[in-house]
């Protein structure tokens, strides 16, 4: 695995650690009827965050610690800002993903990043939904 294929996937990993820190506040205020939908997108993300150390330390790269807590740039409060939050979420883990794809020099990797980056845009668009926000859906996701 090259440098920059590493460090795209140590920068995407910074991403799903933030997007599993993010979901605890949007799971304390999000409304009941999403409840579900919280626990599914929170667990997809756990479980992408497990593979991406997987396959950083099964290359025999060094994958980051999370950090104790990460800074979230929308207040959460209500439903409302729980939602919004999650698009930023989604959107910040889209881009992450993007840049592996760009950065991949085997079909693992880049497929790896494809996956990844379709699955948030998905999630992205059920939130943009969620918050009102049309269209739910982007052209190109992950662009910066």
């Amino acid at each position: 695995m090259s440098g920059k294929e590493q460090q795209a996937l140590r920068d995407a990993l910074e991403a799903e650690y933030a997007a599993v820190y993010a979901y605890g506040l949007i799971a304390a205020h999000s409304s009941p009827e999403l409840r579900r939908t919280v626990n599914e997108h929170t667990a997809a993300h756990r479980a992408r965050r497990d593979g991406t150390v997987d396959l950083l330390t099964g290359d025999g790269a060094a994958a980051p610690p999370p950090e104790p807590a990460y800074t979230v740039p929308v207040e959460v409060t209500d439903p409302a800002s729980a939602a919004r939050l999650a698009v930023v979420v989604e959107t910040d883990t889209a881009v992450a993903w993007r840049a592996v794809i760009e950065h991949a020099g085997t079909e693992l990797i880049r497929r790896t990043g494809l996956e990844a980056l379709t699955e948030s845009a998905g999630r992205r668009a059920v939130w943009q939904a969620a918050a009102g926000i049309t269209p739910a859906t982007t052209a190109f996701p992950g662009q910066p």
